[in-house]
């Protein structure tokens, strides 16, 4: 670790550093910290276990870029996350730290998973002292898309604004979607798109009842999509032919293989 630190000095460093990470800033590097962490998550869908290896070093890394910067302004340090996340997991988990103390591990702790989680979350409202304005003020607007909905979902749940049987998420997906049909019929692109986005807030919506990411579930239909007509691609080669000499009827045949080998 302190040899990545003084890495990244190095690499920063005004006069022998590299050029590209010297004219760095925080929101330069933010997309690649998003990019990073999906390459994580990508890792672990596909049981990469090596490559997962690589990209948590990939992430780290991201985590360090911004200590470094911070130090050079004298705001914090690396060690200063360090330490401050060792101090919010001591306070947030008195049932395996008792007051909060290191030393203490190991005593045994009878609460649930359900009294956990209450726990949980009553020390990080405690943490904010006074509450928020409003409800949704926590939830970042940068979030992507997919992940937004779901924590403003979540969020507006625990204050009742919920539905209460999963049916009736599907009967609001179905009403979207009609909805959306309604507007395509006007051939108004503006309607057409904030429809849209009712429907697939409601798919959202649904997921998060079904206890099911979204965005993990999406990631994996779009991996087996690319599997799938990556064999559509081959058995197209094989009749020598190129896709676009194909007919939808041909194409879908070979799709229709591809689903009984099991891809």
């Amino acid at each position: 670790m302190s040899q990545l630190l003084y890495l990244m000095s190095c690499l920063r460093d005004e006069i022998n550093g590299c050029a590209w990470d010297k004219k760095q800033t925080y929101k330069s590097i933010a997309p690649h910290t998003l990019e990073e962490a999906y390459e994580v998550i990508d890792a672990i869908e596909r049981e990469d276990f090596e490559h997962l290896k690589e990209e948590l070093g990939d992430l780290l890394f991201q985590v360090v870029f911004y200590a470094q910067m911070a130090e050079e302004e004298q705001r914090f340090s690396f060690y200063d996350v360090a330490a401050g996340l060792v101090e919010k997991m001591l306070r947030r988990h008195p049932h395996v730290f008792p007051n909060g103390d290191l030393a203490r591990f190991g005593e045994p702790s009878l609460l649930t998973e359900q009294q956990i989680a209450e726990q949980w979350q009553k020390i990080k409202a405690e943490e904010k002292g006074v509450p928020d304005a409003h409800v949704l003020s926590s939830v970042p607007v940068s979030m992507p898309a997919l992940m937004q909905a779901v924590k403003i979902q979540q969020k507006v749940a625990k204050v009742g604004f919920d539905w209460p049987d999963v049916g009736l998420v599907f009967d609001k997906i179905r009403e979207e979607l009609d909805e959306l049909e309604e507007a395509l019929k006007e051939q108004n692109p503006s309607h057409v798109e904030e429809e849209m986005g009712d429907v697939l807030f409601a798919v959202t919506n649904l997921a998060r009842h079904l206890k099911v990411s979204p965005d993990i579930a999406l990631n994996k239909t779009n991996i087996k999509f690319r599997r799938r007509f990556g064999r559509v691609e081959e058995l197209v080669a094989a009749d020598q032919k190129s896709l676009s000499e194909c007919s939808l009827e041909a194409l879908d045949r070979h799709w229709d293989q591809a689903k009984r080998e099991g891809l």
